[in-house]
């Protein structure tokens, strides 16, 4: 399974830097999407997820029983999720106000703003 992750950990990032050298807004916007996706699989498979026990200590123990999942590396992932929905959501609406500004998303035509 983390082999498996792993291989697909490691196409997100590549797809997503690929993306990112695009000359193309949107395909950057794509880009920065894949690899927040590339990131957030990484710290989950960095937690080591394990299909166990929730995290819980039951009445009367010190210890949550053995096989737990931890919470940290979830709680990680859905911060980095929320903050990278702002970020997508906030790029979003820039490619818009530039593409209704210059008319092109293409970055090599976008001569308008250096005048």
């Amino acid at each position: 399974m983390f082999i498996l992750l792993a291989v697909v950990v490691g196409g997100l990032y590549a797809l997503g830097l690929y993306l990112l050298l695009a000359r193309s807004i949107v395909q950057l916007i794509f880009g920065l999407v894949l690899l927040s996706h590339a990131a957030n699989l990484l710290i989950f498979t960095a937690g080591v997820p394990v299909r166990g026990n929730p995290p819980l200590i039951r009445e009367g123990e010190l210890l949550p029983p053995e096989g737990f999942a931890d919470p940290v590396p979830q709680a990680l992932v859905l911060t980095a999720i929320v903050i990278s929905f702002a970020v997508t959501a906030f790029a979003a609406v820039l490619v818009k106000r530039v593409y209704q500004a210059v008319g092109t998303d293409d970055s090599d035509e976008m001569t308008l703003t250096e005048r």
